[in-house]
């Protein structure tokens, strides 16, 4: 009986699977079965695969066919396997002769036999390097993406015509070039706010800066249009390119979830994921029948940017606080655990207080008392200790709003982080942590020198304010950063001054 196996992939987390597509055809009444735990996606490959064939000028066996997705106890899901069944079945009716063996097919079937997007190619292409296959055939649209995964012969296919005629030895497909393994090219957002171009606001762009090049998560709270929001969005602006490999990281997410551009194959620009307050916890941290990476993930290796803080609801910020601290995200469901990486520099705005004028000295509020302390507790202490940097930002004056020149660009802020960064990357240099913010308390010991006078003033401020050993160790990692803007070795009393002075004051949980 005829037998043809053509290996596909399937996606597991952020990781790829080899999936074994087997295709038997034998004597018996017409019939086509897929089995190996499919999706109603891959079940609807059956119409897709039947179409495709016959519209591409080949046979449909009429006979029973059978398809097993191996191994049988993993998921299938999505259309991904439609190349690699449309090719076992040619392959097992003598339609088509060729050893595929050392290859893997991607691509979902249009009804006329083209080949469209799958997402998710980098992470399989880079699992075929891993298990030792030296071809893969993709969609032409995908091809510039798979080729940034280097020793393997990536095929364009525009067609299943296309690629019967190449398997025939009729008109061999021409290999994808490779992808930008090379390319360092500096990218900035497009649209993003200069630094320039905000008027005033002088200690928060140095707040903005300090983040940046550290890596610490940052709240503003002010009344509403004082300019949280565009000072948020112009951190994209002095942020650093992405290096070779965390571009890779970044992509391989990007891809998964189907949203790399078409016209971009590797994400160059670090993320800025702003999701709005009424978002569901499965789209913040991930999950789903099938978990997907939520925007946590989205924002890996960039900025999370959650405006209006406390309208995001007690429970949904509560699962913040586990990949604020380890940088990465873990979904239980009944078929396993999968973790997603989530390290990112959260930046959040807030008002304080519903009517967004408490404590303002022009416009008087108008809450409550308890109404005040209601809104503030919507942040919980635990979450409030997870955070770096608290920075006021007051209304601005009318001769602030009108003054005719600008401020210091954004190209100037962001050499000094980037040469902030580099101290950084020579110190870490061995070590998983790349910025300050990702050091743990061994890490502190061993890099947060300080004077001891910068340490009397740590010392009084933890006795006066009660602080925690986690504010403790985020103190001098703050400080530890502002030392390298400043180019130096120790950390002075300058820096930890400075460093305290970003601590929160007046909210609740707060000293």
């Amino acid at each position: 009986m005829p037998l043809a196996k053509v290996y596909s992939c399937a996606l597991v987390g952020l990781e790829g699977a080899l999936v074994e597509v087997e295709v038997d055809i034998s004597p018996g009444l017409p019939s086509f079965t897929i089995v190996g735990l499919p999706d109603a996606a891959v079940q609807e490959a059956r119409e897709r695969v039947r179409s495709a064939i016959r519209n591409s000028g080949c046979d449909f066996p009429t006979r029973r066919i059978t398809v097993n997705l191996a191994p049988a106890d993993l998921k299938k899901e999505g259309p991904a396997y439609d190349l690699a069944i449309a090719l076992g079945i040619l392959l097992g009716s003598g339609q088509v002769v060729a050893d595929v063996s050392g290859a893997l097919f991607l691509g979902e079937l249009s009804l006329d036999g083209n080949v469209r997007h799958t997402p998710g190619v980098l992470p399989m292409v880079a699992l075929a390097q891993e298990k030792g296959l030296g071809m893969v055939f993709v969609p032409a649209e995908d091809a510039r993406e798979a080729g940034l995964v280097v020793g393997l012969e990536i095929f364009p296919v525009s067609s299943l015509t296309g690629l019967v005629a190449h398997l025939r030895g009729e008109a061999p497909l021409c290999p994808a070039a490779p992808g930008e393994a090379s390319d360092k090219s500096e990218a900035v957002t497009s649209g993003t706010v200069d630094l320039a171009h905000i008027k005033g606001q002088e200690h928060a762009k140095r707040a903005l800066e300090v983040a940046a090049a550290g890596g610490h998560n940052l709240l503003f709270i002010g009344p509403p249009g004082s300019g949280k929001t565009l000072l948020a969005r112009s951190l994209a602006s002095i942020l650093p390119s992405m290096t070779w490999e965390e571009s890779l990281e970044v992509t391989r997410i990007y891809s998964i979830c189907g949203l790399l551009p078409s016209d971009t194959p590797l994400m160059k620009v670090r993320p800025f994921r702003s999701p709005h307050y009424t978002i569901s916890e499965a789209g913040l941290v991930g999950g789903g029948r099938f978990p997907r990476p939520g925007e946590i993930s989205l924002s890996h290796r960039g900025v999370l940017f959650l405006d209006e803080f406390p309208e995001f609801g007690q429970a949904l910020l509560q699962v913040l606080r586990q990949p604020l601290e380890d940088k990465k995200v873990t979904i239980s469901r009944a078929r396993g655990t999968l973790t997603f990486p989530a390290n990112f520099t959260l930046v959040a705005a807030m008002n304080p207080c519903p009517c967004g004028y408490y404590g303002d000295p022009a416009k008087p509020c108008v809450c409550p008392p308890g109404v005040v302390a209601r809104y503030q507790r919507r942040i919980s202490g635990p979450l409030l200790d997870r955070l770096d940097m608290f920075v006021e930002v007051p209304r601005l004056q009318y001769e602030k709003l009108a003054e005719g020149r600008d401020g210091e660009a954004s190209v100037v802020a962001r050499a000094r982080v980037e040469a902030a960064r580099e101290v950084q990357r020579r110190r870490f240099q061995g070590i998983k942590q790349m910025l300050n913010a990702e050091m743990g308390p061994v890490e502190v010991r061993q890099f947060c020198w300080a004077e001891d006078a910068a340490l009397g003033l740590l010392r009084a401020a933890m006795n006066q304010f009660h602080l925690s050993a986690r504010a403790f160790h985020r103190i001098l990692k703050l400080a530890r950063t502002i030392a390298d803007l400043a180019g130096a070795e120790t950390i002075q009393t300058v820096h930890l001054a400075e460093a305290l002075q970003y601590r929160p004051r007046g909210m609740t949980g707060s000293p």
